[in-house]
Order: structure tokens, then C-alpha cells, then sequence
């Protein structure tokens, strides 16, 4: 690698991913400090993660981030590969320009934006704010993010196979339920698990569209962290660390068993 990069290449890529991650790191190391103070090391303990248990605010906090990602996560793999396929299958249609725009739109736009026009929207139509308004929130935003990766994947793919398994005999219905779907299934995984992350992360989305008994994690950590960071703090966001890796390992292992 030191012969391809050139060691001033891999200075770049060895500092680049300590700026990344080492936060990462000290946040992990000091949720089991035994001290108070999340700058002071007091020896080794995981009494903030039994301290966890008993905080109420926060572990509900959680589960609703927990709800709202994955359902939003799976509304949005729904509606953007379903985007995906329109802009791959049906060629030129009329207000195939505008259709595309509007998908690309939200990734590019601020987050205020959208979320502000959100909350006009849900105030115009009487819609209590709550957990599904975050939701359809975050699954808007999702969708987007969903729709790029599988078109993608679909831009690729060899439509040959297609017309081989219908020209056996197969409806274009089973043709993409046994041979389109079991290919692209891949990039529907990774938009799932992209869109699952950007709900969980969310904080803008979700201060404009929620309610109360809504409150999600990053909105809840937030409002404690004006008053100083705590150790219970670092703890749950070190789990969130490990599901979040968990769940890219269980994606990754299963692309690879659907390639195999």
C-alpha cells in the first residue's frame, strides 16, 4: 500500500481516519470511567451503564428513535425503490425531469428548509404533531437517499436476464419477484440500513415535526448536553455505536450470502 500511496498518501489516510474516529474512541474509553467528570479518567467501571437503566427520559428517548428509524427506514425503502424502478424501467416519460428533481432535492437542500415547510404542512392540514409526523419526516428524507443507491444498482443491471425469464414463461410480476429483485436486493439492504442511520442521526427533521411524548435521543441528548455533558451520556451513545455496527455487519454478512 506504501508503494501505491507514497508515505506522504498514507500520512493523509492515517490522519484522516484519526480525525474521524479518535473521538469516537475517547467517547467509548470514558463511558466506563468511574469518575463524574467526562474529561477526568477515574479508573475503570460501567456503573453509567446501570446508571442507564434507571433513567427513564433516555431510555424512552431511545426506544422512540428506535421505533421512528425503523419504520421510517422501511417506508422509505418502499417508496424509493419503487422511485428507483420508474426512473430506470420507463425510460422518457413526461415529467421524468421534474420526478427526478424532486428526489434529488431534499439531499442537497438544508435541513431547515425541509423541515420548516414539514411543520407548515402538518399545521395546514390539523395534523397532530407526534411520532408519525417525525416519521413521515424522516422517511421523505430517507426515500431520497434510498432511491440513489438502488437506481444505481438498476442502472447497472443486465435486462437480458429479464427477458430471458419471461420469454420461459414467466409474468413480468414473477420475473421481478425471482430474478430482479433477488440481484438488486443488495443496494435495497444498503438503502435500508443508510436510511435506518439518517433517522437515528436526525435532529433538525425531528425538532421541527415532533410532539410531545415524542421526544427523540438526539433531541434528548441535546437538551442535556446544554446543561454538561455526563457519563450516562457516553454510555448510550457508545450503544448506539455498537447496534449501528451491528446492524452494517448483519447488512454486509447479508450481501454477501445473496451474492453467494
Amino acid at each position: 500500500m506504501t508503494s501505491r500511496l507514497g508515505y506522504g498518501g498514507v500520512l493523509t489516510l492515517v490522519a484522516s481516519f484519526a480525525f474521524l474516529y479518535a473521538p469516537i474512541g475517547l467517547l467509548v474509553l470514558y463511558s466506563f470511567n468511574e469518575s463524574k467528570l467526562v474529561t477526568v479518567w477515574g479508573g475503570f467501571s460501567t456503573r453509567w451503564y446501570a446508571s442507564l437503566v434507571n433513567n427513564d427520559q433516555l431510555v424512552a428517548a431511545a426506544w422512540t428513535s428506535l421505533q421512528v428509524a425503523l419504520v421510517s427506514a422501511t417506508l422509505a425503502t418502499v417508496l424509493g425503490s419503487l422511485a428507483a424502478i420508474a426512473l430506470a424501467r420507463h425510460g422518457r416519460f413526461r415529467g421524468r425531469t421534474v420526478f427526478a428533481s424532486m428526489i434529488y432535492a431534499p439531499m442537497v437542500m438544508p435541513e431547515v428548509v425541509i423541515g420548516l415547510a414539514l411543520l407548515l404542512l402538518f399545521v395546514s392540514l390539523d395534523m397532530e404533531r407526534g411520532f408519525w409526523t417525525v416519521t413521515i419526516a424522516h422517511a421523505t428524507l430517507g426515500m431520497c437517499f434510498v432511491s440513489v443507491v438502488v437506481h444505481a444498482r438498476l442502472a447497472r443491471f443486465d435486462a437480458s436476464i429479464e427477458e430471458a425469464a419471461m420469454d420461459l414463461g414467466a409474468s413480468p410480476l414473477q420475473t421481478f419477484f425471482l430474478v430482479t429483485l433477488p440481484l438488486i436486493a443488495p443496494s435495497i439492504i444498503a438503502g435500508f440500513l443508510l436510511a435506518f442511520t439518517i433517522s437515528l442521526d436526525d435532529f433538525v427533521l425531528a425538532s421541527f415535526t415532533t410532539g410531545p411524548g415524542s421526544t427523540t435521543l438526539p433531541m434528548r441528548i441535546y437538551s442535556s448536553v446544554r446543561l454538561g455533558v455526563t457519563p450516562e451520556i457516553n454510555a448510550i451513545s457508545t450503544l448506539i455505536i455498537g447496534f449501528v455496527a451491528a446492524m452494517v455487519a448483519v447488512g454486509l454478512l447479508a450481501r454477501r450470502v445473496l451474492r453467494a
